[in-house]
């Protein structure tokens, strides 16, 4: 039977809940891969992390070259987040011959064309479902089960902190304010909320869907972004008013002769439209192929186990690769 080695980079609430997956299922996983695995490496100082997720000390370190370029890691899950240092582990894991999975959306968008063109170089994989909306296989089914289909169209909602924003302002009649505090108290939101809500993670997100369904890169900081602080209670009305609710939405087109346009901004939905009844912190991508037609992919958008289920996901996929 193949044996294969992994290492991952931060045992934080998504790398941690990546860990247990990959120790809870192992039998499973084994059985349906036909691959045995092991963790042989972990990158962490914080040891009450180490102890709550029952890792083995000795396979724990602070050097993150053991897990880059280490000839006891196969496959490296880079789970740390933002842009840097970890888009640089990236391509160091990668040009050292190793696949790399992560949900690193910061990293991934900003580095896209580095990152795929250095896994190409080298014969590896990187692989990217966590990136975009936590559990959903939505990047998957787009590359692999739709990859027959012409894309013409693409929108979501993909931030579950704005969603469940949104969703209490104009079910409850709440106030931004107030729901913005309820959201950090369930952590949904971060103590600085700005990425969420003025939707920088969005763009991210978004940026990432066109590379995938249109083979179009285009960074995110080139997206035309509006947020959602600037939302009133009587923009939610009036949308009421026209059978409408209003939701952050990323949307994506491209015409006939090829031309992409792009944005994100809160509109507003028909309630007969499959996205607005998608509340809370739920996300959803709706996409539109020239054979499959309209299919929308919902679920949670993040989470250690959601999230986590996505990379393993795309670990088995390496892994049978590997075979």
């Amino acid at each position: 039977m193949k044996k294969v080695n992994i290492g991952i980079l931060g045992l934080g609430t998504v790398g941690g809940g990546t860990y247990d997956i990959l120790k809870m299922n192992k039998e499973l996983i084994t059985r349906r891969t036909g691959v045995d695995y092991c963790v042989t490496r972990v990158l962490e100082i914080n040891m009450k992390a180490v102890e709550a997720h029952g890792v083995d000390p000795a396979i724990v370190t602070s050097d993150v070259d053991a897990i880059l370029t280490g000839d006891d890691v196969d496959i490296v899950i880079e789970s740390l987040g933002g842009v840097e240092p970890s888009s640089s582990f990236m391509l160091k894991a990668l040009n050292h011959g190793k696949s790399v999975v992560t949900p690193n959306k910061a990293a991934v968008a900003a580095n896209y064309e580095k990152l795929t063109s250095a896994a190409k170089a080298h014969g590896v994989q990187i692989r990217i479902e966590a990136c975009v909306g936590g559990g959903i296989p939505a990047l998957t089914a787009i590359t692999e089960a739709l990859a027959g289909n012409e894309f013409t169209d693409v929108m979501g909602i993909l931030n579950g902190t704005t969603n469940y924003i949104m969703t209490k302002m104009g079910d409850e009649g709440l106030a931004y304010d107030a729901v913005l505090k309820d959201a950090q108290a369930k952590g949904f939101a971060e103590a600085d909320p700005t990425a969420d809500v003025e939707g920088i993670d969005v763009a991210n997100k978004l940026s990432i869907l066109m590379a995938l369904a249109f083979d179009k890169y285009v960074a995110p900081r080139d997206i035309p972004t509006v947020g959602i602080t600037g939302v009133t209670m009587d923009d939610i009305a009036a949308a009421k008013a026209k059978d409408c609710k209003i939701k952050l939405i990323a949307h994506a087109s491209i015409d006939e002769a090829g031309k992409l346009s792009y944005e994100i901004k809160p509109m507003e939905i028909p309630y007969s439209h499959p996205l607005a009844g998608v509340s809370n912190e739920f996300n959803a991508i709706y996409v539109t192929g020239n054979a499959v037609g309209e299919v929308m992919f919902y679920g949670k958008g993040a989470g250690a186990l959601p999230t986590g289920s996505a990379i393993v996901g795309d670990v088995i996929s390496i892994m049978k690769a590997m075979a």
